[in-house]
């Protein structure tokens, strides 16, 4: 059989194990590593890094696509006082105002997320009374668009609840049989006040279809806990393992020491696992001790110039920051560790990313003009290369 001439060859990349290799990139895939210097057929193009380290395409686990205003004039935000009412004020911002999502601000996010490294996301989309489906299709014909530069999952999001909002039910099941790759709950108790009726619609749904949960949870306290408790029993019950993620889960940083272990390794037993986009405040987990554990964690960026927050945390490495500062991170190790929850960590989970560079997976490359993990870090760095689905990105500011 003939070797295929590969199509981009980046020599002098140094891997996060220090390893100097040449990567051979085929179409979208990565079809070998050579030890840099090696003899070897020439590529169609060539990229030399100089000993540049290069790292998985960078992953984004919860971001909403569908609600950023980059793409319009700057809109004083308005900052409502209770989840309920920034919900409200958002659909009120619906009614008057239409726009196409990629014009109101999705390209421009997908744009300034690849710059800085992101090639695989996964978005929540609003399903209620006044988008119904349409954001959706946007979505899915968006995803379609950008599938040779951003992998994109779909979450399809009751971001007004269920029970409370009548036709959402209905919507959900049509969303999943239109394409969404998950579907989404929202605070059970805080806002359809029944817990039971608003879980049993989603994992009965993921049942039925054979998707992935994703849920929001700002619920805090003994409530939140308890809803946890409920959700790690019903992924169990449903064989669900996998398949599960918690997003925020503000009640984790309400536990006490106790309460939070037992509920971590229950979370890591059920093979449930927790989204954080590191917010300020008190309500972040404690993800460190989350990890120590053995629970699942990646990050997102969540909100992005929108009706909600007026913050524009784009990048992952600038999350991973967020981390390093929030939790007082000073050890090498400890920093470097922070690239597995947008790499290696959502890869496994849900297939978002490749995770790892290696033949055979997805070509998506990150260089970074550093020498050692944490630099990227803690300098905040913009990539040098983005190489998506083997194609070289255009990453001018």
């Amino acid at each position: 059989m003939t070797t295929p001439i590969p199509d981009l060859r980046l020599c002098e990349a140094r891997l996060a194990d220090g390893r100097l290799l040449s990567i051979d990139i085929v179409g979208d895939r990565i079809a070998a590593l050579r030890p840099a210097g090696e003899e070897a057929p020439a590529a169609t193009r060539m990229i030399e890094l100089g000993g540049a380290l290069v790292l998985p395409g960078l992953t984004d686990g919860h971001v909403h696509l569908d609600k950023t205003l980059l793409g319009v004039p700057w809109r004083p935000h308005q900052a409502a006082p209770s989840i309920r009412a920034r919900i409200e004020a958002e659909k009120e911002y619906r009614r008057t105002t239409r726009i196409p999502l990629a014009e109101q601000g999705a390209e421009a996010l997908l744009e300034a997320a690849l710059r800085r490294g992101t090639t695989s996301l996964r978005s929540h989309v609003d399903i209620d009374e006044v988008t119904k489906l349409d954001n959706l299709a946007q979505l899915l014909a968006l995803r379609e668009r950008w599938a040779d530069r951003v992998q994109i999952q779909i979450v399809a999001f009751p971001q007004s609840g269920i029970l409370s909002c009548p036709p959402v039910a209905g919507y959900l099941e049509e969303a999943l049989r239109m394409g969404a790759d998950l579907v989404g709950g929202l605070d059970p108790v805080g806002i359809d006040g029944d817990r039971d009726g608003h879980l049993a619609i989603i994992f009965g749904l993921a049942e039925r279809y054979g998707r992935g949960i994703d849920i929001h949870l700002h619920d805090g306290g003994p409530e939140g806990l308890d809803e946890i408790d409920d959700i790690i029993a019903r992924t169990r019950a449903g064989g669900l393992g996998g398949k599960v993620t918690i997003s925020h889960a503000f009640a984790l940083a309400d536990a006490d020491e106790p309460r939070l272990e037992a509920t971590a390794d229950a979370l890591r037993e059920a093979g449930v696992a927790i989204l954080s986009s590191i917010p300020g405040g008190d309500r972040c987990p404690p993800i460190p001790r989350l990890r120590a554990r053995g629970v699942e964690v990646f990050f997102g960026s969540d909100n992005i110039r929108d009706c909600w927050n007026p913050a524009t945390v784009i990048g992952m490495v600038d999350r991973a920051m967020l981390a390093t500062y929030r939790f007082g991170l000073r050890q090498d190790a400890d920093i470097a560790a922070l690239l597995d929850h947008v790499t290696s960590i959502p890869a496994r989970l849900s297939g978002l990313g490749p995770g790892e560079i290696r033949p055979g997976v997805r070509a998506d490359l990150v260089a970074f003009d550093a020498a050692h993990l944490p630099q990227v870090i803690v300098e905040r760095q913009l990539p040098s290369l983005v190489v998506a689905c083997g194609k070289v990105q255009e990453i001018a500011n």
